[in-house]
């Protein structure tokens, strides 16, 4: 929903109920212990704007190094100008599975380890009608959201299994996740719940852990709201989330002090998803 039908929708409920929506900001707090990541590298698929920007960011702040990727080389440049000389990039269409499972076995021969993945590149088309969902956008969002993802990981699983090392993944997915779904999107993220506890069963024992954050509705460029602007919403949590927020529960899954978290679902929508009975 645009910026304009949002302000008209809190219009006619004014006119309505006699009721003035408060304006919404968001300060975010950061806990930086500059070094938890002093020699890590981790990969941020995604991360050239928006909440993988942001979370390249946060590890950057705390010590770390950071690969970030996209379809888009020119704005993966200018990522890494804003990230600095702890970030480089390399071009990845993750929806091409030959691509994204190269791109591990990429970084571990340049870099000689990675010791975490964030699954972060995602689309959402949009679509409001189960009715009009054409083959190519659920193929594209199927594509993005879940294949690229998936093989990723196993290369990352892989990897870590030969060389008998530890490994860390956060995918991102949704609060749509939680709720059933007719669209490609939410279908996704529900997909992607499912194989973090799977995968989390799975490995956990050999010390890969597998996390999902479930982000509410963020002010990114995929929702396109600005997170400096009005931040409210009609939604049980009152509010839209920054990215920055969410970057501080990733830096905290991809940190040795949730060692013991795995296979949890985190959702960063302030209990958006929670449905009461009454």
């Amino acid at each position: 929903m645009g910026k304009i039908a949002r302000y008209i929708k809190r219009g006619i409920k004014y006119v309505a109920h006699e009721h003035i929506q408060p304006i919404v900001k968001v300060e975010v707090v950061q806990h930086l212990s500059n070094n938890r990541f002093n020699g890590k590298l981790f990969l941020v698929t995604g991360g050239g704007s928006g909440l993988g920007f942001e979370i390249a960011k946060r590890i950057i702040l705390d010590g770390g190094e950071v690969v970030i990727t996209g379809r888009n080389e020119e704005k993966l440049k200018k990522a890494v100008d804003k990230l600095g000389e702890k970030c480089s990039f390399m071009v990845c269409d993750v929806q091409n599975v030959n691509e994204a499972k190269t791109l591990v076995d990429g970084i571990f021969e340049n870099f000689g380890h990675l010791d975490g993945v964030v699954n972060n590149a995602g689309i959402s088309l949009h679509e409001w009608d189960f009715l009009k969902v054409t083959e190519d956008g659920f193929n594209s969002q199927f594509n993005t959201n879940l294949r690229g993802g998936y093989f990723i990981a196993q290369e990352y699983v892989k990897k870590c299994l030969e060389l008998k090392k530890e490994g860390n993944i956060i995918f991102i997915s949704s609060e749509r996740g939680t709720m059933c779904d007719d669209l490609p999107y939410g279908l996704t993220k529900r997909a992607i719940d499912s194989l973090v506890e799977a995968l989390s069963f799975k490995y956990y024992k050999s010390g890969i852990r597998v996390n999902a954050i479930a982000p509410g509705v963020t002010a990114t460029d995929m929702t396109k709201i600005d997170k400096n602007s009005d931040l409210y919403s009609d939604n049980i949590s009152g509010r839209v989330f920054a990215p920055e927020e969410v970057a501080e529960v990733a830096v905290f899954l991809l940190s040795d002090s949730s060692k013991c978290i795995s296979g949890q679902i985190i959702h960063t929508n302030g209990g958006n998803h929670i449905k009461r009975g009454y």
